[in-house]
């Protein structure tokens, strides 16, 4: 007597299913830095022996987990070889333009995205509106010297004191407006203040009427690879979005790869 045919909803539930146990094996292994025993992922993951042995027999053969030694298993090459893939498709851009919109909308004020390159920052995105009551006066694309925004205050920050000496000898430190930084010792005790409390700011240093905070966006080595700012008009900044700044900052970096926690216990 033939057997019944599997409805589809059934096949479905039972392809959903393997994924399911796929993934918690995975999240096993991930969770562990030497390899692990075949009866440990078992407990860890609530799988039957046979059934965690079948699944990581199938994932050894994709290469996405390895057999370290007859009974255990750790995480294979082929997923490093897609988190490569998956990196070199992200760029920091990407990844903050939505983070940007949300926080423009929380905050009503411009917005901006800058990397560093040489002794400047380089605007790549923005988020603004007519509501934000701040002209624009640089176009995204456009530069501004590193020691006169928050932005360029952070990768300065993050630079050894002999690199900040030669920037400083190297540039003048040329101002503009009347509280522009162009003298070193106050400058490195600026940058010393920046490391403290983890962003920066600047003080009407680059355009008089126009208050900026700024915090570091990192990539999945740690590495400073962006900065995230807000600029207003001076007398309307806020101290209260600065805790949402960093978290939004925080937020990019982690879908960058970048893992404070394990960094800091590193």
């Amino acid at each position: 007597m033939p057997r019944p045919r599997s409805s589809a909803n059934e096949e479905g539930r039972t392809a959903i299913q393997v994924i399911e146990r796929l993934v918690s094996l995975l999240d096993a292994l991930a969770e562990q830095r030497e390899p692990v025993s075949l009866k440990e992922l078992s407990l860890r993951t609530g799988l039957h022996p046979s059934t965690a042995h079948r699944i990581l027999n199938d994932l050894v053969t994709a290469r996405f987990v390895d057999r370290a030694e007859p009974g255990a298993y750790q995480l294979g090459i082929r997923l490093l070889e897609l988190g490569n893939l998956v990196k070199a498709r992200m760029n920091v851009r990407d990844a903050s333009l939505d983070p940007m919109r949300e926080l423009h909308r929380s905050t009503g004020q411009t917005v901006n995205l800058s990397i560093r390159q040489g002794d400047e920052i380089v605007y790549i995105e923005r988020a603004v509106s007519e509501r934000s009551g701040m002209q624009v006066v640089r176009a995204v694309g456009g530069r501004a010297p590193l020691h006169l925004t928050s932005v360029g205050k952070l990768f300065l920050a993050a630079d050894d004191p002999r690199l900040v000496r030669a920037y400083a000898a190297r540039t003048g430190l040329a101002g503009h407006t009347r509280n522009s930084i162009t003298d070193l010792p106050r400058l490195e005790r600026e940058l010393a203040l920046v490391r403290a409390r983890g962003y920066a700011r600047d003080n009407e240093e680059l355009e008089l009427g126009v208050r900026c905070i700024a915090a570091g966006v990192r990539d999945d080595s740690g590495k400073l690879v962006a900065g995230l700012s807000i600029s207003a008009p001076a007398d309307f900044i806020q101290d209260d979005w600065i805790e949402q700044l960093c978290r939004t900052a925080d937020g990019i970096s982690s879908s960058l790869g970048y893992d404070a926690e394990e960094r800091a216990i590193s």
